[in-house]
């Protein structure tokens, strides 16, 4: 996936490129203007992005002047220190309006809404509105083959390079998939990254307290031997994932 980012403060850049690395659920590339003049240049000489972040006021001007000049078809989302630009950025292909300094759970909502955009965008330009994500895991063990169900997974995970299933019964089933590809595969409104090594279903959450870090401390039936602790920068974004 290629991401543009448009941002004149190099400290600004640096942080959200550091903050989109470590938030996208695929593998990404990401490229850079300053300016204007610089991203019209950019568009004429390369494919739309992927996803584009664009921050409103920069060097040269203010950004949206940019769609005087050249058409945009990407995803957008806005990032600014203001908000009086809301109005004009959602009448273009505007994913979100990130006001600055951007808080990583806002960002991870914005990478949520940016999925369901490009899935009805692909769902509108084919006419395929079938279901997206996957109904059954396939588990190879041998020469047997298992079929898992969705609502059969209490939560995956990650060791020693290997990534288990377990299911709601507590058996226990290895994959060589990695956690990020299976993740792709997954109904983010059913199943919560809860961090590098971690996604759970929501029915598999059985108790949550919260430290006085404000910190989030969860259980899982069937049982997970490690703590499970979501970091304060989450905590938000799972608890609406969690009312949803």
């Amino acid at each position: 996936m290629k991401i543009l980012i448009v941002e004149d403060e190099v400290l600004a850049f640096i942080r959200l490129k550091k903050m989109v690395e470590e938030i996208s659920p695929k593998p990404i590339s990401i490229e850079h203007t300053d300016s204007i003049s610089s991203t019209i240049a950019w568009f004429k000489e390369n494919k739309q992005p992927d996803l584009l972040f664009l921050d409103i006021e920069i060097s040269d001007g203010n950004s949206f002047e940019i769609f005087k000049h050249i058409s945009i078809d990407s995803p957008i989302i806005f990032t600014t220190a203001y908000d009086q630009f809301a109005i004009d950025a959602f009448k273009v292909n505007s994913v979100d309006y990130l006001l600055k300094p951007i808080k990583k759970d806002l960002l991870e909502l914005a990478f949520q809404k940016f999925e369901r955009f490009h899935i009805n965008q692909v769902a509108n330009s084919t006419g395929d509105f079938s279901q997206t994500y996957k109904s059954h895991m396939v588990i190879k063990l041998g020469q047997k083959i298992i079929p898992l169900a969705m609502d059969e997974i209490a939560y995956i995970y990650s060791k020693e390079k290997v990534t288990y299933y377990c299911n709601t019964k507590g058996q226990v089933f290895p994959t060589y998939t990695s956690l990020d590809k299976i993740q792709e595969e997954l109904n983010p409104t059913i199943f919560f990254r809860i961090n590098r090594q971690l996604i759970a279903h929501k029915n598999a959450i059985v108790d949550i307290k919260t430290t006085d870090k404000s910190k989030i401390l969860i259980k899982l039936n069937p049982n997970y031997s490690d703590d499970i602790v979501i970091s304060t920068e989450k905590s938000s974004l799972f608890k609406k994932w969690l009312t949803s």
